[in-house]
Order: C-alpha cells, then structure tokens, then sequence
C-alpha cells in the first residue's frame, strides 16, 4: 500500500474500517506532480503545470472557445480534484444555509464532482466492497444497480418503502440488522422514481432506526442522495437533508452527503455536483483525510471536474437575483404538483384503474395500475396515446417536471384510458 494512503488511514483511525479495501488503498498524491507543482506555485519561473500559456503569461485559450462564455480565460484552467476552492467554501456556507441543523456541527469541505452520478460512484469504490451489503428502498434509481453491484462487486439488498402511505422505517431497520458486517444504507429524498420525501414522523423513525443498529455495534455508512434537495411541496415535511441528523449520530455511523446544481439549481448539463463527510467525534485532520480520498479517486477517474461548469457556478452564487430566480423555478413545479394534486382528487373513478404512490415533491410521481401490467401500459400509452413514461419496479413512472399545465389533464386521462383498454377491452 502506498505510504500516502497508510498515512490517511492513521489519520482516520477505526473509521478507515469502514472503507473498501480500493478505499483504504485511495490517497491524493500530495508528494506527486500535483504536489511538487504546488510547492512551486510562488516561483517566478514555473515549469511544472501540465497547461500552456502565452507569452504575457495569460491562459493560450482560442477566442473561438473564450468568447462564448464571458467568464474569463481563467475558467479554462484546471480546476484541481479538489474543485474550486471559493466554489467549495460557498457551498458549504450554501449547505449549512439551506440546512440550519447543521450549524455547528462538524463536517468536511466538499468535494467537487461531476455532479451526482459521479458522487455515488466515488461513493461506491470508498465504501463498497465486492460482498457488501448496499441497503436501498424497493422503490430506487436504477443506476444503483450499475454502480453499486456492477461497478463495485456489493449486493444491492432492498427492503419494503412504504407502508400505510408513510416511510417503512421498520423494513429499513430489518434489513440493516441482518448478519453480516458493515452496512451502506442509501436513502434519496425526494426519492427517484416516487416523488416522496420523508416527513418528520418518518425523519424521527428513520435515525432512530440507524441509530439503534449501530448502537449495538454495526458499522453504517449511510449515503445521502440529495439529487432533488429544496423541492418540497407539502408542509409536514422534512425539508432538511437527513445528513443533518447522521452527521453526529453515533461514533459507528459515517454519513455522506451527495448534492448538486444539476437538479437544485435546474443546469443539468453543467455537471457539478459535490461528495461532502461527516460522523460523531471527526477532527478536522480526520475530515480533510477522507477529503484527499474522495480527491483521490477524483484525480484517478476524471482528474478533475469542469473548471467552466464551476465558475459559472460560482458566478450564479454570487448573484443578486440568484434567490429570487431560484423561487420563480421552483413556483413552476410546485404548480403542477398541485394540478395533480385536484385532478387525483376529482376523477375518483380513477381508483378503479390506478393507485397513487405516496408523493410530496421533487420531479416524479409513481401509480400503480390495478389488474394490468406496467409494462404493457407503458407500451400501449406510447403505441395508441403518444404518452411516454417510465416503468420501475412494476409503477408506472410519470416526470410532471418536464409537462405543462395544460397537459397534465390528458396525461392522466392517458394512463387510466390505457389501463381500461388493457383491463376491458383486451387490447
């Protein structure tokens, strides 16, 4: 093992137990070129930066490529594994802001990936070792899959979502009790595909669940999805991210927070995203530890993230109007949640065809067609409907972020008409 990782994982103590074996190997290479190149950041004369520039010592950018942006040729430079520094320290101004329970509390400096995809796969090869047991609803993303278990080797063990319409926190609890060593819990709210996000019963259940099992000596990396974060739409809800409370629940549970622009901030093709630490009793060489292994792995898959994508970030940050645009954007969905909201409560001979998920925010809603198959819903809503949803788990998935207001009606119509064709008519 290379000495750089050996010295992390001194630093992180019995937490280094709960990394994979890739994990414990993973460091930033500090003494390598990154770190002899910033030894000699203050020299006159620097040839150690793997970039060009020209003869005034300016970035050798063609205008073709820097007149598009109007963000400066500064932000075609690397941005580092790390990220941007100024974007870094923001958004973790950004995270305590939007999550006051974390005031106070101990909790590494982000780092930046390629947005969220890119932070569950870091989270993968950290904590995920062929054999582990990856913990998830029923009702998940099916990139999980690709990840966890393709990627990484683990077991993808799932466990009941809900239960008389609220979160079944005891199923969690079962499957995190199981035989076997450490656990990685991944819980997303709002969820992707059902649109629903805890509420404070649920939020109450949930920790005290986690919290119960590592009491009793099991080791749980709980990964916290907030792909959809801030996209709430009923009251009762737990609007906080649950990194909040696990970020100091108990010495045997590690927390990891993934969030990002690409939903939050609605710039899904900027691909900026952050993978941010946390558990009971961390220092803060122990938190800036598991930094360098997030940056590691950083560095050996993309070496680093869109310098563009973060100064266009930070930009947005610093802007006097981002709060209020931010409002505008978010007004928009939660107009057509309500939309859908009265016409599930006016067409009650829609029960017949269609049960409704739990749901309550983010991007998607989920129903259950009652005696047809998902599949051949799907199939006939596309061939005779011209309607196209997605079919997850045996629900039919339905993304009303991406359908106007005035659409949303025949949508509805669509799914129960297809059923009752399936149902009835034997199409």
């Amino acid at each position: 093992m290379n000495a750089l990782a050996e010295k992390l994982n001194a630093a992180l103590g019995p937490v280094a137990e709960m990394l994979s074996p890739a994990g414990r190997r993973m460091y930033f290479p500090y003494g390598g070129i990154l770190g002899q190149g910033a030894e000699a950041k203050s020299c006159g004369i620097n040839a150690t930066i793997g970039m060009a520039f020209e003869e005034d010592g300016s970035p050798l950018v063609m205008d073709c490529f820097a007149g598009q942006t109007g963000l400066g040729r500064k932000s075609f430079l690397y941005a580092g594994s790390f990220g941007l520094m100024p974007l870094r320290e923001t958004w973790k101004k950004m995270q305590v802001k939007k999550n006051p329970s974390l005031r106070g509390k101990r909790f590494s400096m982000p780092v930046v990936t390629n947005a969220l995809t890119h932070g569950l796969r870091i989270a993968g090869e950290l904590f995920a070792a062929p054999g582990d047991e990856v913990v998830a609803p029923d009702l998940y993303w099916d990139n999980y899959s690709l990840i966890f278990e393709e990627v990484c080797g683990a077991k993808l063990c799932t466990f009941n979502t809900f239960r008389a319409g609220a979160f079944d926190a005891a199923a969690m609890k079962r499957a995190l009790s199981a035989p076997g060593g450490k656990k990685i819990l991944v819980l997303n709210f709002p969820n992707n595909p059902t649109g629903y996000t805890a509420t404070f019963d649920d939020a109450r259940k949930i920790v005290a669940a986690v919290k119960s099992v590592a009491a009793k000596g099991k080791k749980i990396v709980v990964v916290l999805d907030d792909a959809y974060f801030g996209l709430v739409y009923e009251k009762g809800v737990h609007a906080e991210s649950l990194f909040s409370e696990f970020a100091d629940l108990h010495e045997n549970v590690l927390a990891v927070k993934l969030d990002g622009t690409t939903k939050e901030d609605y710039v899904w093709g900027l691909r900026v995203g952050f993978i941010t630490f946390a558990w009971k009793g961390a220092s803060d060489e122990q938190l800036a530890a598991m930094a360098a292994k997030a940056a590691g792995d950083v560095r050996s898959g993309i070496s680093n993230a869109s310098s563009i994508g973060q100064h266009m970030a930070l930009n947005a940050y610093n802007s006097l109007d981002y709060s209020r645009q931010k409002r505008e954007k978010y007004a928009v969905l939660k107009k057509r949640y309500g939309i859908i909201r009265r016409l599930l409560a006016s067409h009650r001979e829609w029960r017949e065809l269609f049960e409704p998920m739990p749901f309550n925010s983010g991007y998607f809603m989920c129903v259950k067609p009652k005696r047809a198959d998902p599949e051949a819903v799907r199939r006939l809503l596309i061939e005779k409907y011209s309607t196209g949803t997605i079919v997850l788990s045996g629900l039919i998935r339905i993304a009303f972020s991406t359908i106007s207001c005035e659409k949303l009606p025949a949508l509805f119509s669509n799914v129960a008409d297809a059923i009752r064709d399936i149902r009835y008519r034997g199409v």
